[in-house]
């Protein structure tokens, strides 16, 4: 019993874990649509009625293929965003295929309020 009365005083001095989150959730769907008649703006985009949300709103073909070219740097990106995967919008996520050639290097730059997750499909990354 002993155990459990330190335990318990020493953890009510620490916060709790389940307080580690964003101050400001994102929305659950909210997805984008060009509709005048619509109601609800969120993120500068016009909502769509999420009873009308459909899986084309959450789908993207074209990762298959690289994207725009930056010879300077010496890699090629291609994004989907809000812009071409309606359904993205206030969900927090974008997804970005890089393609580096060797010795390529991607400056360094900030996520705002996100994170990144990569993978590798061939090669080496030092990051």
């Amino acid at each position: 019993m002993w155990w459990f009365i330190t335990a318990l005083v020493i953890t009510s001095f620490f916060p709790s874990p389940a307080y580690a989150y964003d101050n400001n959730p994102l929305q659950d769907i909210c997805v984008a649509v060009i509709d005048s008649q619509a109601s609800v703006f969120v993120n500068e985009k016009i909502c769509k009625d999420p009873k009308l949300a459909t899986t084309n709103d959450f789908y993207f073909s074209g990762l298959n293929v690289s994207g725009h070219t930056v010879p300077q740097f010496g890699f090629a990106t291609k994004f989907v965003d809000v812009n071409n995967m309606p359904g993205l919008n206030t969900l927090g996520i974008s997804v970005v295929r890089v393609d580096l050639e060797p010795q390529g290097l991607v400056p360094l730059h900030p996520h705002p309020r996100a994170s990144a997750l990569t993978t590798i499909m061939e090669g080496t990354l030092y990051v």
